[in-house]
């Protein structure tokens, strides 16, 4: 049984009092009810999703503050604004539709922001081109110009090998090169432990944000700048 026509179940039996009624009798009688009143089914599954995300909610928020370290202060990340008092996270794919939905805000954003102390989190789950493209990103002399790839990547309509080493190019740097410095295993396990770190936040796509104890899952600007905001007077509270 589902979960929402169980809840239905339990409430009828409670409706039915302390009665042992025959199941095929008790049956028909919660049948009954339900045709007659088919808006319980709706209402019974709505208030399930709001009890599952206010459990989601509650869950990641613990989780964040047990990783909060790795979270907002590893040294091997992309950071933006380094010396801003505000930490914003996100987690984030090159080729992500949503995430290139975003840039543009999150580059806004960042410019005229610079107390936000912003960390790019590679998250690649769109193929081979996506693990390139963070790989590459994470080297040395890509680092160096992570706010200007970022850019050029989330532009692309449709990142492939080409526009990559094209946009590589245009930013001064040696395709080759990289590709040849993106083999590092130290980059590979940088991004097995953001991909373990995501799963533990219960991360299910991207992108998605995290500002203080509130994440906020995919490209919602208004809520990341509502969590902003209310970071920012110093009382930061759980978004429902």
């Amino acid at each position: 049984m589902k979960p929402a026509l169980s809840a239905l179940a339990a409430a009828a039996l409670a409706l039915a009092g302390c009665q042992k009624a025959d199941d095929a009798v008790f049956g028909k009688r919660v049948h009954a009810y339900l045709m007659a009143h088919p808006e319980v089914i709706q209402e019974a599954a709505q208030r399930l999703q709001e009890n599952e995300r206010a459990a989601a909610a509650k869950a990641s928020t613990a989780a964040i503050g047990t990783f909060r370290n790795q979270l907002e202060r590893d040294p091997r990340d992309i950071v933006i604004n380094p010396n801003g008092k505000l930490t914003v996270v996100e987690f984030f794919d090159y080729r992500c539709g949503y995430c290139k939905l975003a840039a543009p805000e999150v580059v806004k954003l960042l410019e005229q922001n610079p107390d936000i102390r912003f960390v790019f989190k590679q998250l690649p789950i769109f193929g081979a081109v996506s693990d390139t493209a963070a790989k590459v990103a994470l080297t040395p002399a890509a680092k160096a110009k992570g706010l200007e790839l970022y850019k050029s990547w989330m532009a692309e309509k449709a990142l492939d090998d080409a526009s990559l080493d094209r946009d590589l190019t245009a930013a001064g740097l040696d395709p080759a090169a990289l590709r040849k410095a993106s083999a590092d295993p130290a980059i590979e396990r940088q991004i097995l432990d953001t991909h373990a770190l995501a799963n533990s936040l219960k991360i299910e796509g991207t992108p998605a944000f995290i500002v203080g104890d509130t994440m906020v899952p995919g490209a919602d600007l208004t809520a990341l700048k509502t969590a902003i905001g209310i970071a920012r007077d110093g009382g930061l509270k759980k978004l429902g």
